[in-house]
């Protein structure tokens, strides 16, 4: 999988200075590419399917939605306040630079359901990790996590101890 990293473009000093952003819309515009993520990440789960497969706002909804799709499942999203119109459950947790707050409808997992948190990008974890709170909370089970890349430099990982994690394309540095 290494050859798609050759797709994603790095911007250095973005959202500020130092900091090193890895761009996957330049692998998204690529069909082959595209195609070729989709289906490893589907075929990751293929023998073992989840029940549901959840999405984290923004970027985890370009990837949630394919992979049920294709695993011929359900797709939930989880979303910043506000954006939910019926009752819902919710977290709040630390960011590196402040709080955040995610929320899910509170009916969109059921009791004892195996749930698949599918999103672009772990870094830090504490996205992933509010997201699996938010799971349990609703009485579902972390069937697994799915990223596109991970930051191994970084304690995301560290911070999902006990769950599958799985992650595409690997950063060291």
């Amino acid at each position: 999988m290494d050859h798609l990293k050759k797709l994603i473009r790095e911007v250095p000093d973005f959202p500020k200075p130092g900091i090193l952003f890895y761009d996957i819309t330049t692998l998204l515009k690529d069909p082959k590419g595209f195609q070729e993520l989709t289906n490893a990440m589907v075929d990751r789960f293929r023998e073992d399917p989840p029940d549901v497969v959840l999405g984290v706002e923004a970027r985890g909804f370009i990837f949630a939605p394919l992979l049920a799709s294709k695993l011929e499942k359900g797709f939930v999203p989880v979303r910043k306040p506000g954006k939910l119109p019926a009752k819902t459950s919710q977290v709040s947790y630390a960011l590196e630079y402040g709080n955040d707050t995610l929320q899910i409808h509170s009916d969109a997992v059921e009791p004892g359901q195996k749930v698949l948190i599918v999103d672009d990008l772990l870094a830090t974890g504490g996205t992933a990790k509010a997201t699996c709170q938010l799971v349990e909370e609703l009485g579902g089970k972390v069937h697994g996590l799915a990223f596109v890349v991970e930051l191994s430099f970084l304690p995301g990982r560290k911070a999902l101890d006990g769950y599958d994690v799985f992650s595409l394309l690997t950063y060291d540095e």
